[in-house]
C-alpha cells in the first residue's frame, strides 16, 4: 500500500503488473473535461444570458463566476495532488471529508445530474435536427423521442466496447466541436458593434430587475455550462499520470471559460439584448446568421449536433465511472462495481441508460423539456461541488497533508478553498427553493440504495447520529415538496 501511495504522489498511477496499457493520456483527460463541459449550453448561451441580464450585470456575473469556478477547478487540482490515494474525486472527497452518507449522496446526486443532463442533450440534439426535419421539431415529439432512444442505446453499446476506445472518439469529437466555436468568435469579433453592446448597459429600461438580481440570474445560467469541470477527477484512477488530472482540469476550464465569455460578450455586440432574449434554443446560429446570412445557422447547427454527440458520449462515460468506483469499495451496492471483459462498468451503464430511457419518454409531456432537464441537472450537482470544496478547505484548517509546507502556501490554499466553498454555498442559495426541493425529492430514493449497500457490508450501524439528522431534514423537505406539487404550487416547467 505504501508503495502505491508513493507512486501516486510522484504523479504515476500504479497499474497492475506495472503496465500503463489501457490508461488515459493527458490529451484524453483534457478532452474529457472540455468534451463534457461543451455540450449544448454554449450554443444556447446568447439567448439564455440575454433573457437574464443586460451587458453590465452580465460582465459582473462573469467576473464573479470566473473567480468562483477557477477556485473550484483549483480545488480539484490541489486534491488530486494532496490526496492521490482517492479515486473518482467527486465522490471520494465527500466520503473522506464527511463520512459514508455524504460520499454516497455526492455520487448519487452527481450520477442523477449526469443522467438527466444526458436526456437534456438528447432533447436539444433532436430539436436542432428538427430545424431541417419538422417531425422532430422541439426535440420531444414521438419521432424525436424514438430517434433519441435509438441513439442512446447505440452510444451505450459503443461504451460497453471499452472506455479507452470511447475516450479516443471523444477526443476527436471535442476537436470537431471547437471548430465552429472559434469560427463564430472570429467572425463576430470583426462585426462587433460597440453601440449595440452598450445600449441600455445596466438594464434600467429592460424590466429585468436590479443589477444584483440580473447578476444572480445570469450566474445561475452559467452553472449548467460549467458542469463537467470535474471530468478529469472522475477518471483519476484511469489516468496515465496522476499529475495529469490537475493539469487537465485547469487547462480545460480556462479553454472553456474563454470560449463561453467570447460567445456571450460578442453576441451582445451583434444583436440587441431584447432580440437575443427572443431567440430559440441553439441561438448562436441565429446570431451568426445576422452577420453572414442563412448559412451561419446551418453551420452552427452542424456544430451543435457534433457537440451534443460528443457530450452525450462523454457523459455516459462519466455516469458509468461515477457509480463503478463507489460500487467497487462498497459505498454503492456491489452490482455497480462490476466490469465487463472490456473494463467497462456494464451494470452501472445498463441501469443508467434504462432510467435515461424512462426520462426520455416523459419529455413528451413537457413543453420546454430541455430547460427542465438543465435546471434539474444543475440543482443536483451543486451539493457534490460544495462537498468537494469544503473537503479541500477542511484539509487546510486541520493541516492534514500539509506537513512541513510553508505558511504562505497554506494561506494561499485557504483563500482558494474558502472562496470555492463560499461560492458553492452561494450557488445553493441562489438556485432557489423550488429547484432545491425537486433535487431533495430525487436524492431521497438514494437512501434505499444506501441501506442496500450497508446491508451487503453487514454494517452494525447504517446511519451515524449526525447522518440521521441529515436524513430527517431530507425527508422533511421532500414531504413539503410533495405537498406543494400536489397543490400545484411547485413546478419546474
Amino acid at each position: 500500500m505504501a508503495a502505491q501511495v508513493a507512486d501516486a504522489a510522484s504523479g504515476v498511477a500504479p497499474v497492475d503488473g506495472g503496465s500503463e496499457v489501457g490508461k488515459l493520456s493527458f490529451p484524453a483527460m483534457l478532452a474529457l473535461v472540455v468534451g463534457s463541459m461543451i455540450g449544448g449550453g454554449i450554443f444556447s448561451l446568447p439567448q439564455n444570458i440575454a433573457a437574464a441580464a443586460s451587458p453590465g450585470p452580465m460582465l459582473i456575473g462573469w467576473v464573479i463566476t470566473g473567480i468562483g469556478m477557477i477556485c473550484l477547478a483549483m480545488v480539484y487540482q490541489k486534491l488530486a495532488i494532496r490526496r492521490p490515494d482517492l479515486d473518482n474525486g467527486i465522490y471520494a472527497y465527500a466520503k473522506a471529508g464527511f463520512g459514508d452518507f455524504a460520499g454516497f449522496n455526492s455520487a448519487w446526486g452527481y450520477w442523477l445530474s449526469a443522467l438527466i443532463g444526458n436526456v437534456g442533450y438528447l432533447v436539444l440534439l433532436f430539436s436542432t435536427i428538427g430545424k431541417f426535419v419538422p417531425a422532430l421539431a422541439g426535440g420531444n415529439t414521438i419521432w424525436a423521442v424514438l430517434g433519441a432512444s435509438v441513439l442512446l442505446w447505440l452510444t451505450h453499446a459503443f461504451v460497453l466496447a471499452g472506455i479507452r476506445t470511447a475516450a479516443f472518439v471523444n477526443t476527436i469529437t471535442t476537436i470537431a466541436k471547437i471548430v465552429p466555436l472559434v469560427t463564430f468568435l472570429v467572425i463576430c469579433a470583426v462585426a462587433f458593434d460597440v453601440g449595440v453592446f452598450s445600449e441600455d448597459f445596466w438594464g434600467s429600461s429592460a424590466g429585468l430587475g436590479s443589477i444584483f438580481s440580473q447578476t444572480k440570474n445570469m450566474m445561475l445560467v452559467t452553472v449548467w455550462v460549467f458542469i463537467g469541470i470535474e471530468g478529469a477527477s472522475i477518471y483519476s484512477k484511469r489516468a496515465r499520470k496522476r499529475s495529469d488530472v490537475g493539469k487537465a482540469t485547469i487547462a480545460g476550464f480556462l479553454t472553456v471559460l474563454v470560449l463561453l465569455i467570447g460567445v456571450n460578450l460578442l453576441s451582445m455586440g451583434i444583436m440587441r439584448r431584447a432580440e437575443l432574449a427572443g431567440l430559440p434554443d441553439a441561438s448562436m446560429g441565429d446570431v451568426l446568421s445576422a452577420v453572414v446570412g442563412p448559412w451561419g445557422s446551418i453551420f452552427v447547427s452542424v456544430g451543435v449536433i457534433i457537440s451534443l454527440l460528443g457530450a452525450l458520449l462523454a457523459w455516459i462515460l462519466l455516469c458509468g465511472e461515477t457509480m463503478q468506483v463507489p460500487g467497487e469499495d462498497g459505498t454503492m451496492p456491489r452490482l455497480f462495481g462490476r466490469m465487463n471483459k472490456h473494463e467497462a462498468p456494464a451494470p452501472a451503464l445498463w441501469i443508467t441508460n434504462a432510467i435515461s430511457q424512462a426520462c426520455l419518454l416523459l419529455t413528451v409531456l413537457w413543453d420546454g423539456a430541455y430547460l427542465v432537464m438543465a435546471t434539474l441537472a444543475a440543482a443536483l450537482i451543486l451539493v457534490p461541488y460544495l462537498l468537494s470544496a469544503a473537503f479541500a478547505f477542511k484539509l487546510v484548517i486541520t493541516g492534514e497533508t500539509y506537513g512541513n509546507d510553508s505558511t504562505s502556501r497554506r494561506v494561499r490554499d485557504a483563500v482558494v478553498t474558502g472562496v470555492a466553498t463560499l461560492y458553492g454555498i452561494w450557488l445553493l442559495l441562489a438556485a432557489g427553493i423550488d429547484a432545491l426541493m425537486f433535487a431533495a425529492l430525487l436524492y431521497l430514493p438514494g437512501v434505499a440504495v444506501f441501506i442496500w449497500a450497508k446491508k451487503e457490508q453487514k454494517a452494525k450501524r447504517i446511519f451515524k447520529p449526525y447522518e440521521i439528522i441529515i436524513l430527517a431534514l431530507l425527508i422533511a423537505v421532500s414531504v413539503i415538496a410533495i405537498i406543494l406539487i400536489a397543490t400545484g404550487r411547485l413546478t419546474l416547467g
